[in-house]
């Protein structure tokens, strides 16, 4: 198994295990999500993360490349929750403006936004299991210079699991881990495309609820 699937499978695992233990927790434990991620509340913060490229076995080209990405966003509750039980939740909506550093022979940067949209779990008291997905926009010198992109206007999608912890009302720390993918929907002559891991850590605040 390669290094980043290692890192998808442990990730996962994780997310997947501490639901019980979250439960466990929940009725003891404050600050409350369900009383911090209200309709109409605001967070704000970022988080740096380390993009490591992985090859599907159907693809043809062989480069490996890793960079260190910085994503600061902003986003909002926008539903009331929805009684799923266990899975009882909201969604948010977030901006996501993100720059990565690339550094692996061939350096180069990329930078973009993305809208993103998070599924947060609220059964767990301070412990805010979330699943996100978003679609973004970017532009990256590595291309023309890689074989896998001959377009600089790239689009880029991810998904992934993730959990923030409450240390206090208004303040979270939050880790993750996405897939990532970056290509040019076929508007270059080349789109062969990067598939990656991109595991993070950060902090948030809630400005307003």
């Amino acid at each position: 198994m390669s290094f980043s699937g290692a890192w998808i499978g442990v990730l996962l695992a994780g997310w997947v295990g501490v639901i019980p233990l979250c439960w466990a927790q929940s009725d003891t434990t404050i600050p409350d999500a369900r009383t911090i991620l209200k309709r109409g509340a605001i967070e704000a913060g970022g988080a740096v993360g380390y993009w490591e490229e992985f090859l599907f076995p159907s693809e043809a080209h062989s480069s490996s490349r890793h960079a260190i990405f910085v994503m600061p966003r902003i986003g909002v509750i926008v539903t009331d929750e929805m009684d799923a039980g266990l899975l009882s939740g909201n969604l948010a909506v977030q901006l996501e403006p993100f720059y990565g550093r690339f550094r692996n022979g061939l350096s180069g940067d990329a930078a973009g936004v993305s809208a993103v949209l998070k599924y947060n779990l609220l059964s767990f008291g301070r412990w805010v299991p979330f699943w996100d997905v978003g679609v973004g926009l970017l532009w990256t010198d590595l291309a023309p210079r890689i074989a896998e992109d001959s377009s600089q206007v790239n689009f880029a999608l991810e998904t992934g699991p993730g959990i923030q912890y409450y240390a206090t009302t208004s303040m979270a720390l939050t880790l993750g881990v996405r897939y990532h993918h970056i290509s040019n929907a076929g508007i270059g002559a080349r789109n062969l495309g990067l598939d990656a891991v991109l595991p993070y850590a950060g902090v948030s605040w809630i400005l307003w609820r």
